[in-house]
């Protein structure tokens, strides 16, 4: 089966959950996708393809869908997994960064001891959207000095145009698009 057709097969087993987590929002749940292993495997697979030969170090993985996927990325790519966190579920001492959601704020924290400046950085989550998660995620990144950081997503919603407000430095691959 071509690319183009599995992603489409996997785009319609999306669940959409209108209104959640408050009203307006139209939530992207990946778990109808992620429970098929056909489907699972093929989206660490068609990811970790496009990085396969970019010398990535450490793969970070946003709370607490970019767990899920970030993980098996990691482990494809050879690489090291770095979770990003709420406040205060790390145990050790951290970096922290304020933002705001569509639908709030919030506060992500890294552990100071989880990247060296050397480090090659692949930050991955489940969805880009407005990307103010993933922007105060590569604050946190940026506090290291490293000097080459991709990104990547499942799912990114192109109407709210979240990868406009990333500098053209940033290379950004996502397998699905709304």
């Amino acid at each position: 089966m071509q690319q183009s057709v599995k992603v489409n097969f996997i785009k319609d087993e999306i669940r959409n959950i209108p209104d959640f987590p408050t009203k307006g929002i139209q939530f992207k749940d990946i778990t109808t996708v992620i429970k098929n292993p056909l489907y699972f495997n093929f989206i660490i697979n068609e990811l970790a393809d496009n990085y396969k030969d970019r010398g990535i170090t450490k793969v970070i993985g946003i709370e607490s869908r970019g767990f899920i996927t970030g993980g098996a990325l990691a482990y494809k790519l050879n690489a090291g997994f770095i979770p990003v966190r709420k406040k205060g579920k790390l145990p050790a001492p951290t970096f922290s960064t304020t933002y705001t959601l569509e639908y709030g704020e919030d506060t992500l924290e890294i552990h100071q001891d989880a990247l060296k400046k050397d480090d090659i950085v692949l930050i991955h989550d489940d969805l880009l959207a407005t990307g103010g998660t993933c922007l105060a995620v590569t604050k946190l990144v940026q506090q290291f000095h490293i000097n080459q950081i991709y990104l990547s997503f499942i799912i990114e919603l192109d109407f709210l145009k979240g990868r406009e407000r990333f500098s053209p430095s940033y290379e950004i691959i996502s397998l699905i698009n709304f």
